[in-house]
């Protein structure tokens, strides 16, 4: 994590919340001290981002709303942090067996029989675990993309919120999900055919399969099935196809007896 400034802030708390997050989530041992450590973080978010809003509104310096948004950025890096260290260690706890999943209710077990934990039960809702692991998931596909969207918005003046935030996580994390393009075989020498090299080669391929194909067992086996296919509601259909074929293929062979 980055070394976080002085805030020249009006506020003097400011400083020492981001300082208590950052600390309490460095010293976390236990997932319910990380997530103390989180909302220690969300609540440094809000203080920094309520300054911000009265600076503006008292169109104080452009210095001190600047130091309220580097505050607000700083709080979110920790928060991040934090969501981070929640996805694995819950993630690791689910694998194990120590809690069940979110929103799954665990009383309706018989007696005598131990009551596994469900995430509300230790503090986390479905959509916090969802939005822990998207972070997790961005970060180990493009590693530093909390901190360098959090710097990107700050170079642009622009408040450093959770919601750019999260737009920005969520898109890295579907790029990390899409698997890599495998290599093309694709000789580097290959030259496509032209339209009427196409048309032609198209015609050559159709001759060849039906020439390869119409032995005189399967001409007899088709003169059969056209038989029986005589009283069916579509027949009239496959003799106007097989005339107008036969019609292409007799002026195909014009053009070489030509």
């Amino acid at each position: 994590m980055t070394a976080f400034l002085p805030i020249p802030q009006s506020d003097p708390s400011l400083p020492g919340l981001i300082d208590r997050a950052a600390t309490m989530l460095s010293n976390a041992k236990t997932s319910a001290e990380v997530l103390e450590a989180r909302e220690a973080a969300g609540l440094a978010y809000d203080v920094a981002k309520r300054a911000a809003r009265l600076s503006r509104a008292k169109s104080a310096h452009d210095d001190l709303i600047a130091a309220a948004h580097r505050a607000q950025a700083d709080a979110l890096e920790i928060e991040a942090a934090a969501k981070r260290r929640l996805a694995d260690e819950y993630d690791m706890a689910q694998a194990q067996g120590e809690v069940g999943k979110s929103g799954v209710r665990t009383d309706l077990v018989s007696q005598g029989n131990e009551v596994v934990p469900s995430a509300a039960d230790i503090g986390l809702s479905r959509k916090a675990i969802h939005d822990a692991r998207l972070i997790r998931d961005a970060e180990e596909a493009e590693p530093g993309i909390v901190r360098r969207t959090l710097d990107e918005k700050l170079e642009r003046g622009e408040e450093p919120n959770r919601a750019a935030l999260r737009k920005m996580v969520v898109d890295a994390a579907m790029r990390g999900m899409r698997p890599e393009r495998k290599p093309s075989r694709r000789n580097p020498l290959y030259v496509p055919p032209t339209p009427q090299q196409a048309a032609w080669q198209h015609v050559t391929g159709t001759f060849r399969a039906f020439a390869e194909w119409a032995s005189d067992d399967t001409l007899a086996l088709a003169r059969e099935g056209m038989t029986e296919a005589q009283g069916s509601q579509f027949h009239h259909l496959d003799v106007a196809a097989i005339a107008a074929g036969s019609e292409a293929f007799t002026k195909i062979k014009e053009w070489f007896d030509a």
